[in-house]
């Protein structure tokens, strides 16, 4: 009778912890590292030949939105094709509970917009059974998962539950609201809850409710949101997530210091992102931070470090919405989108400010799919006359035919009936920038994968596969040591996860093994189109190379990116289980 579930002989372990790299055997029993190195405990069911592989903790996705998705996909993939074995959900306030059965199709209406998740997917592949938070928790229990899970409270929907929508949309909460809303949170962190979350954009929200207004908690007020965290406090537990507008807004960054000070608990930043030529750009967010934490603040940020192409239609794009006029032109229905694109008034709107150079459109527009002068057209929907144009730019067809760029793009999108693509071409990145929002702070990790959300166009989930593949192997600008440790370590500790994160005997068995030089994500660029969610959606998905097995709880999930079937992913109910 064997001793041990898994042994997993001759690999490199990179345990998490910063360890220099060591070659050693490891020992898997009831979900749980046994041994590392040393004598054999014993013989083992299970035995994988990791000879030249990596050995490492598996990864820990801090922002996702999978929250529709891992009802259909217990592995939340692309990310947990890519190493992850641990995600948060309910982040940016967005989620599914508390809700009343009445307001469930309006909750599903919300992420159709602000995440950019298919509607028919989340009708058809959500089987609701729940109300309260600590039914929701007990029923994301019983879902089959291949990954682990801690959840967050999305405080929109909380907001929504207590006050309704109307009145959470355009009025503070009133005394009576405010404590509701405190022994809600106090409920869900007793059922197991691991923070709140929120999404702070203002009234112009870069990702608006589908009718084009901001969502709940864009206007939330400060003393609302500090009623939140004046819980964890009370209760010395729980983590915040927020994602807030920041550049050089003075009152944003002093509401994020107020709101570390008032819940004395971690406080998870979202995000922080480079330039390609303008080290200042990150460098003033990471000085911001080491402040913070001068102060005794933890706070913690999370860097934009993935590498992905944008390619999308006018059909499902959203992520212009800071824009009013873009806003305007693109909600609404299908028939709806397209009267508003030939409007002349709407569209000489979109060229003004096309035209005034508006710099914070400007900077917006080149981080999510590139300045609309330069997006390509990459497919026609086989309409016949416009094939001619595939594989320009928008700007250099403007030129040959002396029209504006924006009244090409909408009229290319109305004879394509919105299904016309246009492709973020690759301007390359600064690696010595992205490595520098690693090694410039001990309280960054990698990410904002956003996985689960803008599926149609934005493959974040493969983030991790590129960050090793890029920064560590191609570049190495960052050691393969400080990678697993801002892959795993540091992302559990900040986000609430208990005895993951590192490979040590005792420690939940959640490893993936893999081979630094085969490691990739394939396509490089912008992901191929496949129709496997519920409804015949589609989405867009990078896979992954290289990993030869991944295991969550003791459990094989993945062997050379095949699944097993196995569903040993748990929900971490206070960051445990």
């Amino acid at each position: 009778m064997a001793n041990v579930d898994i042994h997993i002989k001759g690999g490199t372990v990179v345990d998490g912890t910063r360890t220099p790299r060591f070659q050693a055997d490891v020992w898997i029993k009831d979900g749980k590292i046994l041994q590392i190195g040393g004598v054999s405990p014993g013989p083992a069911a299970k035995t994988i030949d990791a000879e030249g592989l990596i050995v490492a903790p598996g990864f820990v996705d801090l922002h996702t939105h999978y929250d529709a998705q891992i009802r259909w996909d217990p592995y939340c993939s692309i990310s947990g094709w890519h190493g992850v074995t641990s995600v948060v959900l309910g982040n940016c306030g967005f989620g599914f509970f508390p809700v009343r059965p009445a307001e469930r199709d309006r909750s599903m209406l919300m992420m159709t917009r602000t995440e950019a998740i298919p509607y028919a997917s989340m009708q058809e592949g959500m089987i609701w059974d729940w109300e309260t938070i600590p039914e929701y928790l007990d029923s994301l229990e019983r879902a089959p998962k291949g990954v682990n899970c801690i959840q967050y409270l999305p405080t929109t929907s909380l907001m929504v539950y207590v006050m309704g929508l109307e009145a959470a949309k355009t009025r503070p909460a009133t005394d009576a609201e405010k404590a509701e809303m405190k022994r809600l949170l106090h409920e869900g962190m007793d059922a197991g809850l691991c923070g709140f979350s929120l999404q702070r954009l203002g009234r112009n929200s870069a990702q608006a409710d589908y009718d084009g207004s901001p969502m709940v908690t864009d206007t939330m007020c400060d003393e609302d949101i500090l009623n939140l965290a004046e819980v964890l406090r009370e209760r010395g537990e729980g983590f915040i997530q927020i994602t807030q507008s920041t550049g050089k807004i003075k009152s944003d960054l002093a509401f994020l210091e107020k709101l570390a000070e008032t819940a004395q608990r971690p406080v998870l930043h979202n995000a922080i992102a480079p330039s390609r030529k303008d080290p200042k750009v990150h460098q003033r967010s990471l000085d911001w931070l080491e402040k913070m934490r001068a102060k005794g603040l933890p706070i913690y940020g999370q860097t934009a470090t993935v590498r992905t192409g944008f390619s999308f239609t006018l059909e499902h794009w959203n992520l212009y919405d800071s824009s009013r006029a873009w806003r305007k032109v693109t909600t609404g229905t299908f028939e709806e989108k397209l009267a508003k694109m030939k409007d002349l008034t709407l569209r000489d709107a979109l060229k003004a400010e096309f035209d005034s150079a508006n710099r914070k459109l400007e900077i917006i527009q080149a981080g999510i799919g590139g300045p609309i002068r330069n997006l390509i057209v990459s497919d026609v929907n086989g309409v016949a006359e416009l094939e001619k144009y595939v594989g320009k730019s928008l700007s250099q067809i403007a030129a040959e035919e002396g029209k504006h760029p924006i009244d090409l793009m909408l009229d290319f999108s109305i004879m394509g009936d919105l299904k016309v693509e246009f492709l973020g071409p690759n301007r390359g990145f600064n690696a010595d920038f992205m490595a520098e929002m690693t090694n410039m702070s001990e309280y960054t990790f990698p990410g904002v994968s956003d996985g689960g959300a803008h599926t149609k166009f934005f493959t974040g989930g493969a983030f991790t596969t590129d960050y090793i593949s890029w920064l560590v192997r191609d570049e190495s600008k960052i050691t393969l040591e400080e990678a697993h440790y801002r892959l795993s370590a540091l992302p559990a500790k900040a986000a609430g996860f208990v005895d993951r994160g590192e490979l040590k005997p005792g420690l939940a068995a959640d490893i993936v093994v893999y081979g630094l030089n085969e490691l990739a994500a394939d396509p490089e660029w912008v992901g191929d189109i496949v129709h496997d969610f519920p409804a015949n959606e589609w989405r867009r998905i990078k896979r992954a190379k290289g990993y030869h097995a991944i295991i969550v709880n003791g459990v094989t999930t993945f062997v050379d990116g095949e699944c097993t079937g196995a569903t040993p992913g748990k929900l971490l109910r206070q960051g445990r289980g």
